[in-house]
């Protein structure tokens, strides 16, 4: 008798996952697939035809600008400016 011990969740995925995940029909996702990996849609594995699902979601970051805003370092600030900056505010009463 086999019992699974330890979900495995799959990171590559068949085309139809793929498409779901772009919430589209197999049918839909076949007729745009051209212009999505035109624009940098991650092509299938060319062995077994899958699809990187972690690919496909930094792709969706990226296209939605949520890969930048994640990822930036803030720029390092002098901190007598700083200071300097919020003790001006201080006493001008802008808190």
């Amino acid at each position: 008798m086999s019992s699974i011990r330890h979900p495995v969740t799959p990171r590559d995925v068949p085309p139809e996952k793929a498409a779901r995940r772009l919430h589209l029909t197999m049918a839909q996702f076949e007729l745009v697939r051209d212009e999505l990996q035109e624009r940098g849609f991650p092509k299938p594995d060319p062995t077994t035809g899958m699809y990187d699902l972690v690919a496909v979601d930094r792709w969706m970051d990226a296209r939605s600008g949520l890969r930048d805003g994640l990822t930036k370092t803030p720029a390092t600030r002098n901190a007598q400016e700083v200071f300097s900056d919020r003790a001006r505010r201080l006493l001008d009463g802008q808190g």
